[in-house]
């Protein structure tokens, strides 16, 4: 049994009796006559299936007694095989996804029909569909419509989110999972060694982004895990600062939030660097503070802590430290995120109960404490991935540079 199949059959242990659910892959956008965006496959399609597909259907059926699955796929067009490429065979899809019933996408609305017939005695179909939508005028996802689309054909038809089922199955890292995640975090840690090499006064942050993308394409990545975070001086201090388009200037620190993928699993790492190389001492001086925030939370993780008890490890230190360094603002006008959230096929993984769920072990979560002085410029966020395990946790990026006489030495042993 792959770990696809071991997946699905943990999903069908919480999926109730006489119940279908069912998961898209996916569909390109269109964004102009002849040309789409990049496709992103459904996470949790690919979570229960291993396949990157698009116009892909997974239905799993939990009936009688009975677990049956089935993946539907797009037929094979010579002519825009020709084009673009064959869409994946029925044999690559078994291979990939352990799933022995494999039909064509034409036969669906067949399937459902002849389901539907079945569970007329019971009062009609359960269905269990991803009903994601994440703000109120986001455009509906092919779930979305197909519940819509369903519910005017088969009136009686009850429709469930699936997302508190999957959920808590995906928060639980699997070795195969832990172990891409390490890996997507070697190859960011790669593209960060070559921007430490890079950077130089009066450089522009694109040229940072591109050196880090650079970087992932050398090591065969071709996803980033979120739009990259490039700023240097002033605009550090913004959160989600993502124009990357300034001139860097020396004396500044230049703080960057990136994260490669590998096989769909993300990382999620922060560093903070100065631009010429070498520290000032009042930029030292915080990010000790910053370093030693995260020791902190990193003492504190572990299995029944919730992520509101690890966010007020850090504000409770802050409040007693930050005074002494001059800092004497509300605690707010310098820190205002939360230091972690979970992680893997999502940068921001699922987790509908974010800040009050004790932490269990598998669960892989970020610690990303930061500092944020407006009035001085300076911005310094450090950012590692951690595993919680049944003793405490594992820092995935241990071997990642963070210290000051690390990261300076990187950044100028070259010169």
């Amino acid at each position: 049994m792959n770990n696809y199949q071991k997946r699905r059959k943990n999903l069908f242990s919480v999926l109730p009796e006489d119940s279908l659910a069912i998961f898209f892959s996916g569909q390109e956008i269109a964004s102009s006559e002849d040309e789409c965006l990049p496709f992103k496959v459904n996470r949790n399609f690919y979570y229960l299936t291993g396949i990157d597909e698009s116009g892909m259907i997974l239905v799993l059926d939990k009936r009688a007694g009975k677990e049956n699955e089935r993946l539907f796929i797009e037929n094979y067009d010579p002519y825009m095989a020709r084009w673009v490429g064959a869409k994946m065979s029925k044999e690559e899809a078994k291979d990939i996804s352990a799933i022995e019933m494999i039909s064509y996408k034409e036969d669906f609305e067949g399937f459902m029909a002849s389901y539907y017939n079945l569970m007329r005695s019971l009062g009609g179909m359960t269905l269990y569909l991803d009903l994601w939508k994440y703000q109120f005028d986001q455009s509906d996802s092919l779930a979305l419509r197909f519940a819509k689309k369903i519910q005017k054909t088969y009136p009686n038809t009850i429709v469930e989110d699936v997302y508190p089922l999957i959920t808590d199955l995906r928060l639980v890292k699997d070795e195969e999972e832990i172990a891409n995640i390490k890996e997507a975090i070697a190859i960011t840690r790669h593209g960060v060694y070559s921007m430490m090499k890079t950077i130089r006064p009066k450089m522009n942050e694109m040229v940072m982004e591109a050196v880090f993308n650079l970087g992932l394409a050398s090591k065969g990545c071709q996803e980033n895990a979120f739009k990259t975070i490039a700023a240097s001086g002033q605009r550090a201090t913004t959160l989600h600062y993502s124009d990357n388009n300034q001139v860097m200037e020396d004396g500044e620190l230049f703080l960057c939030d990136l994260g490669a993928t590998y096989k769909h699993y993300c990382a999620d790492i922060s560093r903070t660097f100065p631009v010429g190389g070498k520290f000032s001492p009042r930029q030292k001086e915080l990010y000790e503070l910053v370093l030693k925030a995260q020791d902190l939370v990193k003492q504190m993780a572990r299995p029944g802590v919730t992520l509101r008890e690890l966010n007020n490890v850090v504000i409770n230190y802050y409040k007693e430290e930050l005074p002494k360094h001059g800092l004497e603002k509300e605690l707010s006008e310098y820190y205002f995120h939360g230091v972690s959230h979970h992680l893997g096929l999502d940068t921001h993984d699922v987790d509908h109960r974010i800040l009050d769920q004790g932490l269990k072990a598998g669960n892989v979560i970020t610690n990303e404490p930061g500092i944020y002085v407006s009035d001085e410029g300076i911005g310094i966020r450090i950012e590692n991935d951690l595993l919680i395990t049944e003793g405490g946790c594992i820092d995935l990026a241990e071997d990642f540079a963070r210290q000051i006489e690390d990261i300076e030495r990187i950044m100028n042993h070259h010169k």
